[in-house]
């Protein structure tokens, strides 16, 4: 695996905010602190604004989080983005998504056992990945299923983790370790 571009932060770069934000998130994840927020946390300012939005989305935001998380597992797919694939497998778990969802995700919207409304949100996010647009057929499906304010929330999830993606991989950012566990 390539080196990181930048290195994660230590306490004094990212300050004691980022720093406790990451050894928490850590513990949840049960990871090391993540390297993505001692890497962005290098930026502070911006970091804590980029929390503060991202955290309306996951796991703040009013999409169901099994949807939320079936999402963001796409769009890490489609991006090839494996710290950010494996990061929300841990988290999807929490959120009722079982290995037989991410072995479907990785296949698509077309694979068999998505329901109606799993199918429309994947179909979205294929499309918006592939052309940065919806068809007026996939929208249509998809109106059917969610509300103006769900459409809204599910176009800023999939662009934003489109984003992350791009960010964690150009930054060439590690995964993180799984939390040693001490007797």
């Amino acid at each position: 695996m390539p080196e990181p571009r930048i290195r994660p932060g230590s306490l004094r770069e990212v300050g004691l905010l980022t720093w406790s934000i990451s050894q928490v998130s850590g513990r949840a994840t049960g990871t090391t602190p993540p390297n993505l927020f001692l890497t962005l946390g290098l930026n502070r300012g911006l970091f804590r604004g980029w929390l503060r939005f991202a955290s309306k989305l996951m796991p703040r935001g009013t999409l169901p989080r099994r949807e939320t998380e079936l999402v963001i597992l796409r769009v890490a797919h489609l991006c090839d983005c494996a710290y950010e694939f494996e990061h929300h497998v841990r988290l999807g778990r929490r959120a009722g998504v079982s290995a037989t969802d991410v072995d479907r995700v990785t296949a698509g919207p077309s694979a068999e056992g998505w329901n109606t409304r799993e199918h429309a949100i994947l179909l979205a996010v294929d499309q918006l990945h592939t052309t940065r647009d919806l068809d007026d057929t996939t929208w249509s499906r998809l109106r059917s299923q969610l509300t103006e304010p769900e459409c809204i929330e599910l176009m800023l999830l999939a662009g934003h983790y489109e984003m992350l993606a791009t960010t964690i991989i150009a930054l060439r950012i590690q995964p993180d370790r799984k939390r040693e566990h001490r007797s």
